[in-house]
């Protein structure tokens, strides 16, 4: 481990090419600066996994499972694209992808901000008790699948099955949509929920969309129809 500077300002370098993600891990546990660079992560998994404090984090490449899982208050930029369950049960803080995220990106994260500025695969925002996702580009099937809490935006497309059996969370996609998932419908787009796009995209950085009323005007709301909250025997052929 190179150490640039023992003061908290400074900056420590992992190079997971020599060192293991254990010891990574075990440094941010018990953090002894507040920025960290991670070089050679060679699609290492569960990278930076249970953060709990304010620290900057930038992992140079590609991640595999379960990078920034449990992360509460990080920030952790990846410089590449990152396997299953990227920000899984994410607390609070923001994670950044610069390229495209594999399947169950953002699983049950109940708080904070995670950003996919590529694309993002099956069951994105799976069961979501929270958290915001902004996706750059597209994402593919049960996006927002059993999603409780919380905002998904998506630039591109979704495929099939979206908001399947999906609560009380909040989906605005801006291009194609495939057949929606049970108990999903699209909702009305009033102002306030304009004014609520522009929010998400300015937090995720996508400025030039967000000052666009051209930009926001493609998009469509989709949420809950409400009727699979209570079983019903008549309806049982939904489930």
């Amino acid at each position: 481990m190179e150490t640039l500077n023992e003061t908290l300002q400074e900056t420590i370098t992992f190079d997971l090419g020599t060192e293991g993600v254990r010891d990574l891990n075990a440094e941010l546990h018990a953090p002894t600066a507040r920025r960290y660079r991670v070089k050679n992560p060679l699609g290492a998994h569960a990278v930076a996994a249970g953060v709990d404090g304010d620290l900057e984090i930038l992992i140079e490449g590609d991640v595999g499972y379960y990078c920034a899982g449990m992360n509460q208050d990080g920030r952790i930029t990846v410089e590449g694209s990152a396997g299953p369950g990227v920000a899984e049960n994410m607390m609070s803080g923001v994670v950044r992808i610069r390229g495209n995220a594999s399947q169950s990106a953002g699983a049950t994260a109940h708080g904070g901000l995670l950003v996919i500025e590529g694309n993002a695969s099956t069951r994105c925002g799976i069961s979501l008790k929270g958290a915001d996702i902004v996706v750059g580009g597209d994402i593919g099937a049960m996006g927002a699948f059993m999603a409780q809490a919380g905002r998904i935006v998506v630039c591109g497309d979704a495929g099939d099955g979206l908001g399947d059996s999906i609560f009380e969370a909040r989906v605005y996609v801006r291009g194609e949509v495939g057949a929606l998932g049970a108990d999903c419908i699209e909702k009305d787009m009033g102002p306030e929920h304009r004014a609520e796009l522009k929010e998400l995209l300015t937090r995720a950085g996508m400025t030039e969309g967000a000052d666009d009323p051209a930009y926001l005007g493609r998009f469509r709301r989709y949420g809950s129809a409400r009727t699979l909250y209570h079983f019903n025997s008549d309806h049982s052929g939904r489930y």
